[in-house]
This record gives C-alpha cells, structure tokens and sequence, in this order.
C-alpha cells in the first residue's frame, strides 16, 4: 500500500526531541573567536570617524576592523540605482539604526560585547527619511543616486474606468512586520589547510548562500564550502546570508582563526530585516449588479535603507494583481523607495500575500458599495474552473483551480448563514459584543516566477540494501525530510529508516535553490521520484542475473521492494541482494526541471468579535479550505497550514514594526513587538480540496505560504464587517483595540 499522501509522523522528531538538533551555533570550531557587531544607533548621520583604541586594549580582544579596514567592495542592489550598494561596514555614511560601523572579535562572546560597547563613533547626524510616502523627495540616502527612488514600473497597460458604472478607490496600507525565526542569523567561518573557506549558515539553501559569500569575498566557487545544519526557522527572510555572515570570512582569514557570531534578538530586529510594507491604492471598476471588469493596484514599497527584493517583490504583487477573478482589464505599477529603516526582506508569500490583501479588501469595499453580500459578489466573478489553464492580464500563467467550489466549502463549514443570522440578533439587541465575518479567496503562485524551476536529487544503493539519498532542498522545520523519504521509500518498496537523507552542503549536493516559495515537494520530490525510477532501472540486470531472467521481464514490486519475473512473484529478490551482487555502487542523479509554476488556491472565513467598549478584537474561529493539489503528507501539510494562519493572523491583529520620525526602532524587542502567541488564536480548522497539477508527476503544488495568503485579509475583512453598520468601511492593519475603538467613536460622534 501506497504510503504517499498518508499521515506519516515526522522521521526527524526523535533526533530534535532527544538531542535537540545540531545548528549552527553547536558546531566545535576549535579555537573559534566570537565576532561582535557595533551598531549605529542613529538612522542617517555621516559617519566622521570610528574610534577603536580603547577597545584593543579591553581583555580578550583580538582585533577591532572599521569599514575603512575592508578590501572588499560593496554589495550591489539587487535593483536600482548602483549607487545604492551596502558597504559590509559602513564607510561614509550610516542609513539605518542598527547598521553595523565595526566588528569586534575576541576570545569570548562577553568579552567581544563589553569592548564593543567601547568602541566610539563620532556621527553628524542628518534628517531621516522614514515615511516611505514622502521619500522620494526626501533627503537623499545615496549622494551619487538621482533620488531614494530604487525602481519606479509604470502602469503595465492603459485601464480607463469611464464606463464603468460603478468605481471604488481607497488607500490600504500592508504593514510592515517581522518575521520572528525562533533561531536568528547564526554563522561561523574556518579557512583549512587547504585553502578552503567552510562557512556554516544559518539560512533557506546552500548554493545559493556560498554564491552570497563568493561575491562578497571575491572568491571563486571553488574556494567555499557552505554547510547549514539544523535550521530554526527562516520564512524567507533567511534566504540568504546578510552582510554580518559574509564578512566572517574575510574576518576569520585576517585573524588566522575560525570565527563565530550570532546576533541577539534586538539586533535581529534592527537588522535581519523587515518584511510586506506596502502602501497600495486599489481602484476596481464593474457593473451595479456585480460584475468586476477594471481593476488597477499602484504599489509605493519601502525598500527600506539597501533596496534588496524589497525592492522586487512588488513585482510578484503585480503579477498576482487579479487574484481569484475573471477582469478582462487589469493593470499595475510600482514604485520602491529607499528609507532610513532596515531593509525590507522577502516574509512568507513574499509578495503574493499583499496581492491577495488588495484584491480581497477591494472586493469588500465594492461589496459595501453595491450593497451585495460579500460571498455573493465572489460567487459572481471567479474565475470559472473550465477556463483553465489560462494567463491572466498581468501575466500570471494559471494551471488549474476551482475557486467557488472552495468558497462553498468554507462557508458550510462556517456555517456562514447562521453566522449572518446571529450578527443580525445581536445588533438589533443592542449587543456591544460584535460579530464580524470575514472571508478571502485566494490564489498564490509557487516557484518558479520564472519559466523553469529545477532541483537536483540522487541516490546511492549501499553495500547492505540501504539508501543514501541527497536532495538539494533545506529543511528548517517543515518536515522535508520525512516528506522527501516518502517519495523515495514509496517508489522503491523499503522502510523510511533504510534512507539517509543528505542536505544543505555544497560539497554533497552539486546544485540547489533555496527552500522557498513553497517549492520543496514539488520540485524536490518530483527530481528524488525520478531518481528513484532510474535507480530501479539501473538495479534492474542485476536483479534480472539474480533471477536468471532477462531484464525486460523483471519488475520491481513497490509493495514488498521485492525484484521478480513478471507473473512469478513467488521468486523473488531484494534490494540487498541487488547491491551486494556487485562491488560496484549504484548511483543515479536527476535534475528536474518544472516547466511552469503552480498555483495553490483556497478560501478563509474568519469569525471575531470586537467589544465595543474597548475595541478588543477576539479572533473566535477560523476556517481554512487549501488546495496544493496532491499533499504527500497531510499531517505535515495541515501543520504548515497552521503556521501559515497564525502569521497571518498576527499581521492582521497585532503585529507591526514602528518607528519613530527620527528613525529609531521602537519594536526593538519582544515586549515592544507583540508576536501572537497560542492565546490570542482559537483551534484551526482546515479542510482540504485537492486539484492536481499538471505539472510535475506527483500533482503536488505547494503549501508553506497557503495559510499566510489567505488569512490576513479573511481576518481584516471580519473585524471591518463587525463594524461595518456603523458606517466603517476601512481599517488598515493591525486591528490594535486603539485603532478599532477610535473608530467606533469617530463613527458615533
């Protein structure tokens, strides 16, 4: 029996449970010295001098390097203007609280952070430049850029709202979060006797991290060994090493030691970088009895102080501008602006949640317009699940979806009319407890964004039967490795525990992507299925000598793993067998390469209650139909889901990074950055539909980001619903009981 697409419990769990895992942060490096970053506590000064003699003399200090100490040129942006390129240590200029201006390394941590706080740094401080809405005419980050601006995309077509008879506009705001990995960014660096640089990261892929460190370095690929262990959490704001993990082994071949760092939580605040940030003016455009036929998203993102796929990721909105709907006239722009906070990173969706966030808050707001029951309007303008595949306006190549059987899935389940019905009891009795329901439908692209994703598998036939199995995919935390032995154990007819999994080592795995964008099953899985097949087929004249048969009359029976003659399975042989007829090792490698991206669909209903005298907003319930085709492993992809409705949920409740006007982080710890926790959300419940894809064997999609899509607006929509008869239309996020009962008391004055 098929064990794919079964709950199978996680082959990783009693290592993490007994052992607690290997990270970064437990790798012997003998002799290692402990880095630590001096940092700018102002956002935008010019940087007169950095003074660093009282530091040396402190105990334990090793060394102490300024930005004018480096032979290494600045990293470039991945968009924008050149001038805008990030200094390892800044030289010239700091643009961000938090920015590292020296490192200082000594014998131990301690050591390292008491000389570190004796490092002084004469500043001329300058005007910040914090709101992302007036920045491009705000004093200029860059001197040799024209402006803040790092990309300005004009409208990607011509979208005339004249005839349309109805028209709705407003300004929604995606606020600006943190990603809150339980591990923040830990790394070490040693040079070897050979002249090779091991680096261990704490990031989301292996190649994509040496890349990282080789230009920053001015190595050549040859000279690095990048190596990620256990990984705490990354959600996409670790896919790559920072400037801190890059400059280790610079630091490490100056010392002639093995360097160590690991940041602490409010410097991961300050500085790991934050995520969404988008300032979005939706305009939609259709008829009175509810049809959608104009919409136009213009995006303003803070890029933050280094323009890096923040600048980008309005790009991935763009594309998913017309979310679940059928709008014959569609367009976006985009503009990204450089601003004195830290720089803006990819987050869970990594673009694709604020699409859904505009699309879905647009759809209510026209709701509101028409006076239509929200569900009702969205019944109206799905896309219909026959005109698949298709592109949509704004280029987004759709493999398969079924939007309204969804909707209609999670509104039984919501018992959505009994829902409508108590909200009406309870205003009409006067009720101060408000009910508010909420719903989003969503459609998230997987990688690839481009036209062809890959990744690379191989096995390894060991002398005693087992696999050795390599994947270029990096787990951290989502059960890849119990996923990935599936695939493998399932084609080959033998026990999870008779594979090894390698990952995460670019001496081990010759090419590899990051873990993102919800990839790793489909793309991952689909290059070890693969693998597995022409392992059978390699094994297959050895079992056939075995069995004295011709090859092309011997099968592999994927129930038993048992090799045999076809119609004679009474004889057979097994998978030690075939390896240890031969002293020569069966190898096989695969690189798939996914001509296309997926397209995971769903709806959300969320249920709140708000109390009007206080404006606490309680989240009661929350419905989750998800659709990533076919799920390998519903106990994990239901656990995904989970972690993806939770972070969604937090954006739209609690959530958000502040500054001040002069740039100084004011969420700089947990006590200030209100992360959610298991009190403020009430049990999930998920439910499944499941349309393949066309596009890889297993018809997996992707689920890692689901979750995250779709709740935030499903739970916006549901407190701005709650308060919709008092004449509310709009709350940005997060609803903070301040916001919601300053509302409420604009409304009734």
């Amino acid at each position: 029996m098929s064990i794919l697409g079964n709950e199978v419990r996680r082959v990783e769990d009693p290592r993490m449970l007994t052992d607690g895992g290997t990270y970064v942060a437990d790798i012997p490096l003998e002799g290692a010295a402990h880095v630590v970053f001096v940092r700018s506590p102002i956002a935008h000064a010019r940087l007169m001098s950095v003074e660093t003699d009282d530091a040396r003399a402190m105990p334990g200090v090793i060394d102490v390097v300024v930005g004018d100490d480096l032979d290494l040129a600045p990293r470039p942006p991945m968009a924008g203007d050149a001038a805008m390129s990030r200094p390892l240590l800044a030289t010239g200029k700091v643009r961000f609280v938090g920015e590292a201006v020296a490192a200082v390394v000594a014998e131990t941590v301690e050591q390292a952070t008491d000389a570190a706080e004796a490092v002084w740094a004469d500043y001329d401080p300058l005007p910040a430049v914090v709101d992302a809405e007036t920045a491009a005419d705000g004093p200029k980050l860059f001197d040799d850029a024209e402006s803040n601006v790092a990309i300005a995309l004009p409208p990607t077509a011509e979208v005339d709202f004249s005839e349309c008879e109805v028209v709705i506009s407003h300004r929604v705001v995606n606020s600006k979060i943190y990603a809150s990995p339980i591990e923040g960014r830990v790394a070490a660096a040693a040079w070897g006797e050979d002249g090779r640089l091991t680096c261990w990261s704490s990031t989301q892929g292996a190649h994509t991290s040496q890349g990282a460190i080789v230009g920053a370095l001015g190595l050549d690929p040859s000279q690095v060994r990048v190596i990620i262990p256990d990984v705490g959490g990354g959600f996409g704001t670790k896919a790559s090493p920072g400037a801190e993990e890059c400059l280790l082994g610079w630091l490490a071949r100056r010392v002639g030691r093995p360097m160590r760092w690991a940041e602490t939580r409010t410097e991961s605040l300050q500085s790991l970088g934050h995520s969404r940030a988008q300032f979005q003016t939706v305009t939609l455009g259709g008829t009175a009895d509810g049809r959608f036929t104009h919409y136009r998203l213009d995006m303003l993102a803070d890029a933050g102080a280094y323009p890096g796929v923040g600048a980008l990721l309005p790009t991935f909105t763009g594309l998913m501008a017309c979310g679940n709907y059928d709008i014959a006239n569609a367009a976006w722009s985009a503009t990204a602006v450089a601003t004195n906070t830290s720089p803006v990173n990819a987050f869970r969706g990594a673009g694709r949640p604020e699409a859904t966030a505009a699309i879905e808050r647009a759809v209510d707001l026209f709701a509101a317009e028409i006076d239509m029951d929200p569900a009702e309007l969205r019944r109206r303008n799905y896309l219909a699940p026959d005109a698949f595949p298709l592109t949509t306006p704004t280029g987004a190549a759709y493999d398969s979806g079924d939007y309204r059987a969804s909707l209609e899935a999670a509104l039984e389940a919501a018992d959505y009319h009994g829902l409508r019905a108590e909200q009406t009891a309870r205003r009409e009795q006067g009720d101060h407890r408000l009910l508010g329901i909420g719903m989003a439908t969503y459609v998230e692209v997987t990688s690839p964004m481009g036209p062809v994703c890959t990744e690379t598998g191989s096995l390894e036939l060991r002398p005693d039967g087992t696999v050795l199995a390599r994947t270029g995919a990096t787990p951290f935390g989502q059960g890849h490795v119990t996923t990935l032995s599936m695939v493998v154990a399932d084609t080959l007819g033998i026990d999870m525990d008779q594979i090894e999994m390698i990952h995460g080592d670019t001496d081990e795995i010759p090419t590899s992507d990051i873990s993102g964008g919800s990839r790793t099953a489909q793309i991952a899985g689909s290059a070890l299925l693969n693998a597995s097949e022409k392992l059978i087929e390699a094994a297959r004249p050895r079992a056939a000598d075995l069995l004295e048969a011709a090859p092309a009359d011997v099968v592999l029976d994927s129930e038993t793993g048992q090799f045999h003659v076809v119609g004679t399975p009474a004889r057979s042989t097994s998978w030690a067998d075939v390896a240890a007829a031969d002293s020569e090792t069966l190898f096989v490698e695969n690189d798939f390469e996914q001509h296309g991206a997926t397209f995971p669909f769903g709806t959300h209903v969320a249920v709140v209650e708000v109390d009007a005298d206080t404006g606490e907003v309680t989240l009661e319930r929350l419905v989750a139909v998800d659709d990533a085709g076919f799920l390998l492993n519903p106990l994990l992809a239901h656990g995904q889901i989970h972690g993806g409705l939770a972070a969604g949920a937090a954006q739209a409740l609690m959530e958000e990074v502040h500054y001040d006007p002069d740039g100084n982080l004011l969420t700089s710890n947990f006590a200030d950055y209100g992360v959610i926790s298991t009190t403020e959300l009430p049990s999930f419940e998920v439910h499944e539909s499941i349309t393949p894809t066309p596009l890889n064997p297993l018809g997996a999609k992707g689920i890692g980001e689901s979750g995250t899509v779709g709740s935030t607006p499903a739970v916006q929509n549901a407190v701005i619903d709650a308060l919709s008869h008092l004449g509310i239309r709009h709350l940005d996020m997060p609803a903070s009981p301040e916001k919601v009962w300053t509302a409420i008391a604009s409304s009734a004055s």
